[in-house]
């Protein structure tokens, strides 16, 4: 199991990144949320097999056609809270 929290930076609010990061996470399976920071950029934090985590980490570098990602730093966590799905969270 592979835990990780990405920050997405960039033109990433308003485009519907949250939305379409909740439906890529979904389709291959891996748990977490998803959520918008005052800072502008988003959070990811995501759990499950390090294959589709990696999977949407590759994703998130592009986002979705009406994204602009600049940059996107990850970090590994503990695996100490479990998640049901994936969520959008405000």
């Amino acid at each position: 199991m592979k835990k990780v929290r990405a920050i997405v930076s960039g033109r990433v609010q308003g485009v519907g990144f949250r939305m379409s990061t909740q439906s890529k996470a979904k389709q291959i399976g891996v748990a977490g949320y998803v959520r918008n920071l005052a800072s502008g950029e988003v959070e990811i934090v995501a759990a499950g097999e390090a294959e589709p985590v990696n999977e949407l980490l590759t994703w998130a570098e592009m986002g979705p056609p009406s994204a602009v990602v600049n940059d996107l730093q990850v970090e590994c966590l503990a695996d100490d809270e479990e998640f049901k799905g994936f969520e959008i969270r405000r």
